[in-house]
């Protein structure tokens, strides 16, 4: 068979390359997960729609089986591999990012609690002394995918800075989602289970101070963490950031010594003179060994393991879920079907209640000299993130299936949750553009 050049493979996979790298694209694809989802459950094939997420997997050995529907699977299984991902970002940014020093975290931070306690009483007030009032949390949350990605959209003109601040006010926002599952959408604890996954992760800290790195270590116990989580009533996907904070974050040698060990090995790989044909001599090989162990050396678990595991994320998880949870049924009365409390709560609180809360907070801290705006940015451009932020698409929905038992309430926040992303992300993207 005639080997293909290697050229003509690198021109073939370069731009699938390039493609996956842009930060926007999981949006796109995410947006296109739900297109797909209102697509088919208002189709022909909608009664395949909703039973396929009712298909029951089972899981386990012989005295511990674990059985659910496909949606739990992805809402409790896969998310929490998601909060697994947005635990390492929290972790690396408050060790060595936006939110490592009160003069950085400071802007963001108070930003995003404005974003989240406006929304929160905006809606509690519209739903106030009902059973749907538990829905506060719904309006709190930003979708930093389809955030960033419209972000993108809107030209080269907006400043880097700005892309930094709505990343950091999207992790402090995720950070207090995660808080408000927690605390406030925890059903009644079964504590010996409860009490065995804190025991794992009592050994995973401890795991961590002894200098383990290898990954398996945190992955086969990390399992058992959720699985205890998931036994004790509280939230499966708090266990993905708890377990996160426990992966190492330091490297076994810095900088220096690992330019220096790769030049000399460079050199060395250099100097031994190459077989013939494709093959390395036996000490290239061992070279090229060296370089792998070198390379490890000089990496943190925590990134490694963020890097291999966002593709994973960004583009199959938070499509499945949007796929599995988007699906709502947009008939000729879609707009009188939007007219209960649930619905206009969520809407009110993710556009006016994000963009109030974001903007004042944000003109307190600059006009009391407590913080300042990000280098270049204007106020427009403040304003612009500020609508964009209501765009509140995977997380609004997954705390509404938390907040909710009533499948009514549910599908009325959905109702919300779309039109308020689609209103939100249209004028934020419209207020940047006109920035320039």
């Amino acid at each position: 068979m005639q080997q293909i050049p290697r050229s003509t493979i690198e021109r073939i996979i370069a731009p699938v390359h390039r493609f996956i790298n842009l930060e926007y694209t999981g949006g796109i694809v995410l947006c296109c997960s739900v297109l797909v989802a209102i697509i088919w459950a208002n189709s022909s094939f909608a009664d395949v729609y909703h039973h396929l997420w009712e298909i029951n997997f089972s899981v386990g050995f012989a005295g511990f089986t674990l059985n659910h529907p496909l949606h739990i699977w992805i809402n409790d299984g896969l998310m929490a591999l998601f909060f697994f991902v947005i635990g390492l970002e929290l972790k690396r940014e408050f060790m060595d990012g936006e939110l490592s020093s009160i003069q950085k975290a400071s802007l963001p931070m108070m930003a995003a609690l404005g974003g989240m306690l406006v929304p929160a009483l905006i809606y509690w007030f519209m739903n106030r002394g009902t059973a749907a009032s538990h829905g506060w949390g719904i309006p709190m949350a930003t979708d930093i995918a389809f955030a960033l990605a419209l972000l993108s959209m809107a030209g080269k003109h907006i400043p880097p800075s700005v892309k930094v601040f709505l990343s950091a006010l999207a992790v402090a926002d995720d950070l207090g989602a995660v808080l408000v599952i927690a605390f406030f959408y925890t059903e009644n604890l079964n504590f010996v289970p409860l009490a065995i996954a804190a025991g794992l992760l009592i050994i995973l800290f401890a795991g961590n101070r002894l200098g383990i790195r290898a990954v398996a270590f945190y992955l086969i116990i990390g399992l058992g963490v959720w699985a205890g989580f998931l036994l004790s009533g509280v939230h499966a996907t708090i266990a993905g950031v708890l377990v996160a904070f426990t992966i190492p974050a330091v490297r076994k040698i810095d900088e220096k010594l690992f330019s220096s060990n790769l030049r000399r090995l460079s050199d060395e790989f250099e100097k031994d003179v190459p077989k013939r044909g494709t093959f390395t001599t036996a000490h290239q090989h061992h070279t090229i060994e060296e370089v792998k162990t070198l390379a490890l050396a000089a990496e943190t678990p925590l990134q490694k393991i963020e890097h291999a595991l966002h593709p994973w994320v960004a583009f199959l998880i938070m499509p499945l879920f949007a796929l599995a949870n988007a699906g709502i049924i947009i008939g000729s009365d879609f707009f009188t079907a939007i007219q209960n409390p649930v619905s206009f709560g969520v809407i009110m609180g993710l556009i006016a209640g994000k963009f109030v809360g974001i903007l004042v907070f944000t003109w307190l801290m600059v006009a009391s000299g407590l913080s300042r705006l990000p280098e270049n940015a204007e106020w427009k451009h403040i304003t612009g993130l500020a609508l964009l932020a209501g765009v509140g698409f995977t997380m609004s929905l997954f705390i509404s299936n938390l907040a909710f038992q009533n499948p009514e309430y549910i599908e009325q926040a959905k109702y919300g949750i779309l039109l308020a992303s689609i209103i939100a992300g249209s004028l934020g993207l419209t207020m940047l553009k006109l920035s320039r």
